[in-house]
């Protein structure tokens, strides 16, 4: 009990210490024996002008010797020394200073700082310190040792970092260490000349085997890998221990192959070319390499049969060749065995059609008493005769067919006596057509491909007899009527398409009076075009307007102002069409934008049938509407069906 008021006491007479000390010469000397660390936080945060926020778990006692005179920031550190020692820890963060167990410091919001010279030597940072030339990773169980357990140390492999948390005086003192560790280390280059082998396959033997542990090397154990065709040579630049290994692996690939008296054969086996198309490329070239090794009078040994074949079943090339010229040969292949683009080629034909008929008459007819006499006035040539219905109503035969639009008449009509009549006829005739295609096709780069939609139809092109058959003999010749679409795309440098384009629509109407058998309205453009990936074009178009206007009239009587209507006959026909062919390409240089492509076309006809199955079918209510199955479960039924065919059918 003595000792616990004789503490309070001191910590009560030093709280008036540091005014009267501050006068005079703003230090002051910390000496405390078993002072309560609570107290002596409340004596530095007076001293310092600093807020404290005390962790409840922050408790112990607190015994400091000096005899030396400290000023405030001197004292601030020592304090922050006190803190450690007792296992504790001052977090600086805006307004207050967070004092908590050191053990929990790192979870919290420690400053980050790029400076830590800077900082008080017992304050705990966060410090990202970037490696140059050695790997981050490799220095971590170097020193780690050196870290406390309350620290925190970590390599972010891709930036080549390290992140530290602990005191900066810590933190110093590591820095030093990797100072001296992270050195330029020699490189150099080596050219390595190739006899046999070529050095363009070499290289990329050499960069899969350099890649596998590409992830986990450091910078200075990383090594470039050069071919240069030119003089079949070998370049390797970095450190000197992993190009030692690689200059072994160059020394035991670059053997001669067996039999070189009769030449090196290999089979090389394409990925995207035909090796069929390859064999003219490759021989012209084998051609002018023998021209060009007279002139030069090389020595035999260089020289020597070369065979140059296809294997089509396999799409391999089987070439015999000497060294130097094989090289060139290969050489050439890995260039042209590319993945070509292909391209989408979507077309809209658009095409409105408006034709619009009008039709007004007036026919007077008189006939005798005996029923034979013909009309007297009569203005009109439509399906509509006054003579003929006369004649029906004069014998009492009934009409066989209905005329079209508005047909009245008036007039007296008897037997025995003279008769006459008047028909009036109105017709109005509107007709609409829209029409809007969207073919697409997809095909390589420079390569044609064709669509067609439509029909097959028969066109009547001869008969004849042979003098002992009644019904004569009919020939016909079948071509196909609908959308046509021929398209050839080249890729040029860049996103620019050419298109050679073969457009054909085509209908079937009618035949016209002295026709011998169906006509087909053909409209079709043939061009070539130049248009960006992705970017629209017109091909062409026809806009076509026609007035047609025919009157008939009595003479005399039809010129009457007002009263000649009752003796004319009008029919106007107008029409119109507007058709529109766009473009548009866009090229799909990998599988990933085919395969989204792909979808997208897929999804979108699935939830056009989704949209028609919800609507049911209302005169089969029972019925099942057949729906697409999802992309990804398409084919997952194809396996069971090879192993055991049977019927599946749609349940209702």
């Amino acid at each position: 009990m003595f000792n616990i008021l004789r503490h309070t006491l001191f910590l009560f007479c030093l709280s008036f210490l540091p005014q009267s000390l501050f006068a005079a010469k703003d230090t002051l000397t910390l000496n405390l024996k078993n002072a309560d660390i609570r107290a002596v936080i409340s004596t530095v945060s007076k001293v310092t002008g600093r807020n404290f926020i005390i962790d409840p778990r922050v408790k112990g006692k607190v015994t400091v010797i000096s005899t030396t005179a400290q000023k405030p920031k001197a004292i601030y550190n020592t304090f922050l020394a006190i803190l450690k020692v007792h296992g504790y820890a001052a977090i600086e963060n805006q307004g207050a200073t967070e004092i908590i167990p050191i053990n929990r410091a790192r979870n919290s919001s420690i400053p980050l700082t790029d400076h830590p010279e800077r900082t008080q030597e017992n304050s705990i940072i966060t410090h990202v310190l970037p490696i140059e030339h050695v790997s981050a990773s490799q220095l971590v169980p170097i020193l780690r040792p050196l870290i406390p357990q309350h620290g925190h140390l970590a390599a972010y492999t891709p930036t080549n970092i390290l992140i530290l948390s602990d005191t900066t005086a810590n933190i110093r003192r590591i820095r030093k260490i990797i100072n001296r560790l992270d050195t330029i280390q020699d490189n150099e280059v080596d050219i390595i000349g190739l006899n046999h082998a070529s050095s363009a396959e070499i290289a990329r033997i050499l960069t899969t085997l350099h890649q596998v542990d590409k992830k986990h090397a450091s910078p200075s154990n990383s090594v470039k890998i050069i071919s240069d065709a030119r003089t079949n040579s070998i370049i390797l630049s970095g450190a000197k221990t992993p190009r030692l290994k690689l200059k072994g692996l160059v020394a035991q690939l670059d053997m001669p192959l067996e039999d070189t008296a009769s030449g090196n054969t290999q089979v090389i086996y394409l990925k995207y070319a035909k090796a069929k198309d390859l064999v003219s490329i490759l021989t012209g070239m084998e051609a002018n390499k023998k021209k060009n090794s007279k002139k030069d009078k090389k020595s035999p040994a260089s020289q020597g049969s070369t065979f140059i074949t296809a294997d089509e079943n396999t799409n391999a090339l089987v070439i015999t060749a000497p060294p130097d010229l094989f090289r060139s040969l290969l050489a050439v292949i890995h260039k042209l065995d590319i993945r070509r683009a292909q391209v989408l080629i979507e077309a809209i034909i658009a095409e409105v059609d408006v034709d619009k008929n009008r039709e007004f008459g007036v026919q007077w007819g008189g006939f005798p008493s005996d029923g034979r006499g013909l009309p007297f006035l009569s203005t009109s040539d439509s399906d509509v005769n006054l003579a003929q219905l006369g004649g029906l109503i004069a014998t009492g035969s009934a009409p066989t067919s209905i005329p079209s639009g508005l047909v009245t008449g008036l007039g007296h009509i008897s037997k025995g006596h003279y008769s006459f009549a008047g028909l009036v006829k109105a017709l109005s005739n509107d007709s609409t057509a829209n029409i809007l295609s969207t073919p697409s096709i997809v095909t390589l780069d420079n390569q044609e491909a064709e669509i067609i939609v439509g029909q097959n139809v028969p066109f009547r092109t001869g008969s004849y007899t042979n003098g002992t058959t009644p019904n004569p003999f009919t020939t016909i010749k079948r071509e196909d009527v609908g959308l046509t679409l021929k398209v050839n795309p080249q890729i040029n440098e860049g996103n620019a398409i050419q298109l050679e384009i073969s457009q054909e629509t085509s209908t079937v109407t009618s035949s016209v009076e002295g026709g011998a058998d169906l006509i087909t309205n053909k409209r079709s453009i043939n061009t070539h075009v130049l248009v960006d990936d992705g970017g629209i074009i017109v091909l062409g178009g026809l806009i076509e307007e026609a007035v047609n206007e025919k009157v008939q009239k009595v003479p005399f009587l039809g010129d009457i102002p007002w009263l000649g209507a009752l003796f004319q006959y009008k029919n106007l026909t107008k029409s119109k069409k507007n058709l529109m062919v766009f473009i548009h390409p866009k090229i799909l240089r990998d599988a990933a934008t085919t395969t989204h492509i792909s979808h997208h076309k897929y999804s979108f006809l699935r939830a056009q049938q989704y949209r028609i199955k919800s609507q049911g079918i209302p005169l089969l209510p029972d019925r099942y509407q057949p729906v697409l199955d999802p992309l990804d479960k398409l084919f997952d039924r194809l396996p069971q069906a090879y192993q055991k065919p049977t019927l599946v059918l749609p349940s209702p």
